[in-house]
């Protein structure tokens, strides 16, 4: 009867075990647990004896005293990983752990269904537990604290803007094409009298864009002629805007520039007023280094364009592009630039001819861009001396000189610039500068790494989530809500990333489903009440007997 008891308790377990693991079924991450017996300690009626000259020898005559538990073992094998679509949710295909973090000790799981808190940590919310990280992925940002594992998703951090340091160029410029451009700038700014455009013969002193003038004022023209001249040896050419009995009329003004501009008493460059705005033209076409820029000295006010805008590059051919840039505060500036080739032989310029905003131009020229025999760059021409940058002034920090570098390729090479025949198809290839932005959507690699995509459109990596690897997994104790614990013979967790030894890799949008086969559990349900049957029918039958035993003392 004792044997039967423990056959009964042995079974009601198995039942146990069988009804918990239907229950999990779906139950994302569970671990199927099964049972094993082992028969107890047997009564030994009469030991083995061994065979002599005469007789043989005996086997040992035991009767057993029932069954016990051996193990309640898990099976530690993957799951199937379904997707969810939702973007924090994750898998993992391999034999790693999430670690969380009650704020005491860490926990581990499979199961990756993660959410924001208000603190915006990535957690558990069923429990709050927070996920730990591992490596630095996300300090440099400022989006993770260096002295914390915790994971902050940064949807309170902007992104800082950045400005643009760097931009390069890609493509042809045509060897053969020859279809020569005149240079022509313009003021930008329309000069006007009492709100309407400004005639030529209209004095300074009338401008609306003037106030305060007085016959001492001067105006500084700076520039180079169109053969690379700089006007005053670099120093510039002032005028006064006053004559003696007058100021100087707009068309004055630009009769004064036209002189400035002479090469050899020629008119080569010619100033002129219209529609309200200077205009210095070349007089003949092709390649042109004319530049100009004005500036005030004065008691009073009088508004000069910070840079004159080329309405066109002179060059004996000219192909223009277009660029957006950043500066330090993230505001966006279009960038128009026209490449025109010279008249040395293989050599262009590169000129910004207009950016949009409140900016001066200090460099807008990169000329001697030289190309080889085979039609590669061929860097800058040494005698020319320039550098491959641009520079300039922002508004909202004017007293600070930015340079943006310029890619063009390398020597003897086709990664950037080349010179062919047929049309022009060089264009930006990039620039390096950014908006801020603020974080919109994240995104898992499968090395586990957060990347947030933010307004700006840019991508940056976030944080590392850590996996944690066991010698023996399924030695580890299950504390409830899918989490478990180190014991002494699963072995001290060992911290990896996805990807790295056996701790698998990692799926976004996507959980890992119960590892129970139903099927088979069914089966050992038929098992384990075959089993249960046997046994309390045993009792019954030992019951009978023992039934007939007291009638047979009566």
């Amino acid at each position: 009867m004792l044997s039967a008891v423990a056959g009964l308790t042995v079974h009601q377990t198995m039942l146990d075990v069988t009804g918990n693991n239907l229950a999990n079924a779906n139950t994302n991450g569970f671990k199927s647990s099964r049972v094993t017996f082992a028969e107890t300690l047997s009564n030994t009626i009469a030991e083995a004896t061994q065979p002599t000259e005469n007789v043989g020898g005996t086997n040992p005559q035991q009767i057993g005293s029932g069954v016990a538990i051996s193990t309640v073992d898990r099976d530690m094998t993957q799951g199937n990983l379904v997707n969810t679509g939702k973007a924090l949710d994750m898998a993992i295909d391999g034999e790693g752990y999430f670690v969380l973090n009650d704020g005491d000790s860490d926990v581990f799981t499979r199961v990756g269904a993660f959410a924001v808190d208000s603190d915006y940590y990535l957690v558990d919310p069923s429990t709050g537990y927070r996920v730990q990280r591992t490596g630095s992925e996300g300090e440099s940002g400022g989006f993770q604290d260096g002295a914390s594992s915790d994971i902050r998703i940064p949807y309170d951090v902007a992104l800082p803007a950045s400005a643009t340091t760097l931009m390069g160029y890609t493509g042809n410029l045509s060897s053969d094409e020859y279809d020569p451009s005149t240079n022509q700038l313009t003021s930008g700014i329309q000069y006007t009298s009492d709100g309407s455009v400004a005639s030529q013969d209209l004095h300074m002193d009338e401008l609306d864009q003037g106030t305060g003038l007085t016959a001492g004022d001067t105006i500084t023209i700076h520039g180079t002629k169109r053969d690379g001249t700089e006007l005053g040896g670099g120093a510039g050419i002032t005028i006064n805007l006053h004559d003696g009995s007058d100021f100087l009329t707009l068309q004055e003004l630009a009769d004064e520039i036209t002189t400035a501009y002479q090469i050899a008493g020629d008119d080569t460059s010619v100033a002129s007023v219209v529609n309200g705005e200077i205009r210095l033209t070349d007089v003949e076409s092709g390649y042109s280094q004319a530049d100009m820029s004005l500036s005030y000295s004065g008691a009073g006010e009088l508004e000069l364009p910070s840079y004159f805008r080329m309405l066109s590059a002179g060059g004996e051919t000219a192909h223009n592009t277009n660029i957006q840039v950043y500066d330090t505060q993230g505001v966006a500036h279009t960038l128009s630039a026209s490449f025109v080739r010279s008249d040395t032989a293989n050599t262009w310029d590169l000129v910004l001819t207009s950016i949009t905003g409140d900016v001066e131009l200090v460099d807008r020229r990169i000329s001697g861009i030289t190309f080889l025999a085979d039609g590669s760059f061929g860097g800058l021409d040494p005698v020319v001396g320039d550098t491959s940058s641009f520079e300039m002034t922002f508004g909202h920090d004017a007293a600070s000189v930015r340079t943006i570098d310029v890619d063009l390729g390398t020597v003897g090479e086709f990664d950037g610039l080349s010179q062919f025949g047929g049309g022009s198809t060089a264009s930006q290839s990039g620039q390096d500068g950014y908006a801020s932005g603020w974080l919109s959507s994240i995104s898992v690699s499968s090395e586990g790494i957060l990347q947030g995509i933010f307004t700006n459109g840019l991508r940056r990596d976030l944080a590392a989530v850590e996996i944690a690897t066991f010698q023996n997994a399924a030695g580890m104790q299950s504390i409830g809500n899918n989490y478990f614990v180190a014991t002494s013979n699963s072995g001290d967790p060992v911290s990896s990333k996805g990807m790295e030894g056996n701790a698998g890799s990692i799926t976004g949008g996507a959980l890992e489903e119960s590892n129970v086969e139903v099927s088979e559990q069914f089966v050992n349900l038929i098992e384990a009440q075959n089993g249960f049957q046997a046994s309390a029918r045993t009792i019954r039958v030992a019951n009978d007997v023992l039934q007939e035993l007291t009638n047979l003392v009566r």
